[in-house]
């Protein structure tokens, strides 16, 4: 586990999402100032306060460090018809608010959370993204993480703050939500899976292991002004994730091949599309860049943060 060399003064935006709640799970933000509208729970140091406030100085005042996770999370086949705006309220407006602020405030460093989507939703074989690759937002959350990106570098530049961009994939681990709780759901029932057919590759990360890569980014040098991909550097197919996330359950799922075609025409027929891009595409990451820059490796095994998927689950 990642360790702090000194002592910071480390603000936190998110504390009550996903990774915010394992992020105060860690030593190095036993003492992080917690800032936001809900308090989490449990004993942290809080202060209310909404990001979009015009005055924040009074909890961005002789701090070194903002670590900035609150955000809207991405909703799988958004409806909403301001979906874009929305996502920028948050997203773009509310990210270059509380930096913008920060460096005026003499803060030293801005960790941001962004996602690997500012780079597309797929990859094709053999080609996983790279820090290199440009930008290829595919939808409204993307893209609003791309607006904060670009900001957030002129930012940097102006006031000489230093930016730090994380971009993971799908994060899992105990307390997950969204997609990877769905498949908990689905594994639970126990039922046949006709995805054995299916030949593709995903990147995925643990929250222990983005929580690790995020502690190393507050104080390490090479850090300074870059962006880094991130993963478990263990990427599996549709079928090997299923299989290895009811083993890590114990749960007994029957895995069997039918035709990708099949599989297609019947989620399209239910209006399913996207899952089908899902289950089927491939999205894989590089993060040997990552890996050479900072000296850091994913510490936690894909197999190990599987069965911590299932902690706590009725």
């Amino acid at each position: 586990m990642a360790n702090l060399k000194k002592q910071f003064n480390v603000v936190l935006t998110g504390g009550n999402g996903f990774l915010g709640q394992h992020l105060l799970m860690h030593d190095a933000f036993k003492r992080a100032l917690i800032i936001g509208r809900t308090k989490p729970a449990g004993q942290c140091n809080f202060k209310s306060i909404s990001l979009d406030s015009e005055d924040m100085s009074k909890v961005l005042c002789n701090k070194d460090v903002v670590v900035h996770v609150a955000g809207r999370a991405h909703v799988m086949g958004e409806s909403s018809k301001n979906a874009i705006c929305e996502y920028r309220i948050v997203n773009t407006l509310g990210t270059l608010n509380i930096a913008k602020q920060a460096a005026k405030n003499g803060v030293k460093r801005f960790i941001f959370i962004s996602t690997i989507k500012v780079l597309g939703d797929k990859t094709i074989s053999g080609r996983p993204f790279n820090n290199s690759d440009e930008y290829d937002p595919c939808d409204p959350y993307s893209i609003s993480k791309v607006e904060a990106e670009i900001g957030l570098k002129e930012i940097g530049n102006e006031y000489d703050m230093d930016i730090v961009i994380l971009r993971p994939p799908l994060i899992y681990g105990r307390g997950v939500k969204g997609n990877f709780k769905s498949i908990i759901n689905l594994l639970k029932l126990k039922i046949p899976l006709p995805f054995g057919s299916i030949k593709n590759k995903r990147s995925f990360v643990s929250v222990e292991n983005l929580v690790d890569l995020i502690v190393t980014c507050i104080d390490h040098p090479n850090a300074k002004n870059k962006v880094f991909l991130v993963s478990d550097d263990q990427d599996v197919s549709t079928p090997k994730l299923f299989s290895m996330l009811s083993e890590a359950g114990k749960k007994k799922t029957f895995i069997f091949k039918c035709p990708i075609f099949v599989l297609f025409f019947c989620l399209k027929i239910i209006g399913k599309v996207g899952i089908y891009e899902r289950l089927c595409g491939s999205m894989q990451v590089n993060i040997e860049y990552t890996k050479s820059q900072l000296n850091w490796t994913p510490r936690y095994r894909f197999k190990d943060s599987l069965a911590n998927c299932w902690i706590d689950v009725d």
